[in-house]
């Protein structure tokens, strides 16, 4: 059953995003607030400003089951590009060192990626929303701080290498929630010996919810309201979904 727009207690569901480059999360749910003209919105697993890809906004009832959907498994498409290590483990930080890049083969790229598969404890960055006294480190990091962070752990289901072209490394990830792509990446280089940090990221999928059916920001901006409705998938639907 699609949102009823006149519905007194508003439109219920997830609305699926294919977030744009250089926007927070937080600014697409602002978006979709005014064009839903909802203010009971959230989303699922917050996306880098440099990321792309798929953000999961919960609306209306859908709210209640946010860490539901946020405890399932996801799968990115990124490129790492090794020989440099940088403050925030991703292009958007400060080159804190540089280190000449082997000519590796892509056996020896591939050997570092297959370490880091299974079950294993990642550090998390310095420059995230995890808070440390109730303050994100995030905002510590911009005052120049660093706070000792404990293991975390995660798991890596698969992945696979693509394009080589060095210091560029394509890569697919399946990972668990809580997983910190550039953190992956910035260990691969690591594990290889030249450093190495996160240049590109796009997230493709989370539990059972793809691109397919994702909206774009610009539509989100410009399309009629019902078309947003009927874009979004019902309560009902996700419940088929899960199997429940």
């Amino acid at each position: 059953m699609k949102p009823n727009p006149n519905d007194a207690s508003g439109p219920s569901g997830v609305l699926l995003i294919d977030k744009a480059p250089d926007m927070t999360s937080h600014d697409v749910v602002a978006i979709a607030r005014r064009a839903l003209n909802t203010k009971k919105i959230g989303h699922c697993g917050t996306l880098d400003p440099m990321a792309t890809g798929l953000l999961m906004l919960v609306i209306g009832r859908a709210t209640k089951i946010q860490d539901l959907l946020m405890s399932e498994d996801k799968e990115y498409q990124g490129t790492m590009t090794l020989g440099a290590s940088t403050s925030t483990q991703d292009r958007q930080g400060e080159v804190l060192e540089s280190r000449e890049v082997p000519a590796f083969s892509a056996a020896e790229i591939d050997a570092a990626f297959a370490s880091f598969t299974g079950d294993f404890d990642q550090v998390p960055p310095m420059v995230s929303a995890i808070k440390k006294d109730g303050v994100p480190l995030y905002k510590l990091a911009r005052k120049g701080q660093t706070i000792e962070r404990d293991a975390r752990p995660v798991s890596v289901k698969g992945y696979q290498v693509g394009r080589i072209e060095l210091p560029e490394v394509d890569f697919t990830v399946n990972c668990s929630k809580g997983f910190y792509v550039r953190t992956y990446a910035h260990d691969i280089g690591e594990k290889l010996g030249c450093g190495g940090h996160l240049s590109a990221l796009r997230r493709t999928r989370s539990g059972k919810f793809t691109l397919e059916r994702a909206v774009s920001v610009a539509d989100l901006k410009t399309a009629p309201r019902e078309d947003l409705y009927k874009a979004m998938v019902s309560l009902a639907e996700i419940s088929l979904m899960r199997g429940a």
